[in-house]
């Protein structure tokens, strides 16, 4: 399931995102690819251990925990700090699928890729090219949203950036370890969630239809998840 989430950050946001961004200094993209992703990645990334880095990471995750559109699709139990990138001059990332585990920066403490996310910093007039294609069951959904919105897709998902031929797609990305590891299970309570959602302005709290909703939404929560 592909779930685009608008205004993460504000326009303002990403206009001081970029000015600092735009004037930070940008390392090969390919020096933190793995052994097959080398091969197809041609894209600039910030040191992740930079002072920006972590302080852009930092406001990104505290604006996605007062988006309850992200914490409903997500049900995110660890976060892998945000990390940047940028595609310019025919940058661009081949066919992969994300690695499955991954190291908490600085610990010992692995975590499993659940959601991929990508933070679009760029407008979709200042570069041509640089779309963001998932596989998905049916059949290969592109992406090229407004600066500050986020799309999230199953980190399961062949995907690939294409060639960016004018202009430079920045970008901030990172995954997620859900609550609810399945997928299905993870769509499932997200549609039921946003039904609960969408009846509760036309409803009484107390109305016994909404209490037995949001009953089954929660005890299907608690027989998924994995604390």
């Amino acid at each position: 399931m592909l779930i685009t989430i608008d205004h993460v950050l504000s326009k303002e946001q990403v206009r001081a995102f970029r000015n600092e961004l735009d004037a930070a200094q940008w390392n090969d993209g390919a020096a933190t690819a793995g052994t097959l992703a080398k091969n197809v990645k041609r894209n600039e990334q910030i040191d992740d251990a930079s002072e920006l880095c972590v302080r852009l990471g930092q406001q990104i995750l505290r604006s996605l925990a007062q988006s309850p559109q992200f914490i409903s699709a997500a049900l995110p139990r660890t976060i892998y700090p945000p990390k940047f990138n940028r595609y310019a001059g025919g940058g661009t990332y081949g066919a992969h699928v994300d690695s499955a585990l991954m190291y908490l920066p600085g610990s010992h403490q692995q975590m499993r890729t659940d959601v991929s996310a990508t933070l679009f910093l760029a407008e979709p007039d200042e570069y041509e090219g640089g779309e963001l294609e998932v596989e998905g069951p049916f059949g290969v959904q592109a992406v090229k949203l407004e600066a500050g919105d986020m799309v999230l897709y199953p980190s399961t998902s062949l995907h690939r950036v294409t060639p960016v031929t004018r202009g430079a797609r920045v970008a901030s990305f990172f995954w997620i370890e859900s609550l609810v590891a399945d997928e299905g299970e993870r769509a499932l309570l997200f549609d039921l969630d946003r039904s609960v959602q969408q009846l509760t302005p036309s409803m009484q709290p107390d109305d016994p239809r909404l209490v037995q909703l949001t009953g089954v939404y929660h005890n299907l929560l608690r027989r998924w998840a994995r604390t």
